[in-house]
């Protein structure tokens, strides 16, 4: 991964977002479409692009693709995470949030195996 291509990347505030997202481990498209409140086609032209540079990584899993940040993780990309987390980042609230709300999406999805599929098909977007 080149310096100068990350930095590029982390240019992005949906991009930050989405590696703040990504940091705590794995999510599908659709999970990320729900924390960021975007369309399933802005997310995944990020994720594409992301990936292009190899700021994540993707896996399918049956028909849904599942992102990850890639192992070992840039230390660039861990330096950024913990600023963005930091008391130092007031104008980046957002990324606390997203964190709760990526950790309530998650365990309501525990609690119920059978609603990613559901949630799929109401949002007619798909994973």
């Amino acid at each position: 991964m080149e310096l100068i291509s990350l930095h590029k990347c982390l240019c992005d505030r949906q991009r930050l977002r989405i590696v703040n997202l990504l940091s705590e481990g794995s999510l599908c498209v659709c999970h990320l479409q729900e924390i960021l409140g975007e369309n399933q086609a802005k997310i995944s032209k990020q994720l594409q692009y992301m990936k292009k540079l190899r700021v994540v990584f993707a896996r399918r899993e049956g028909v849904w693709m599942v992102y990850s940040l890639p192992v070992p993780t840039h230390p660039v990309l861990l330096a950024t995470v913990e600023y963005l987390r930091s008391n130092e980042a007031d104008d980046f609230a957002c990324f606390a949030e997203d964190l709760q709300t990526r950790s309530s999406i998650l365990q309501r999805y525990a609690d119920n195996i059978a609603e990613c599929p559901q949630a799929v098909y109401q949002s007619a977007t798909g994973c």
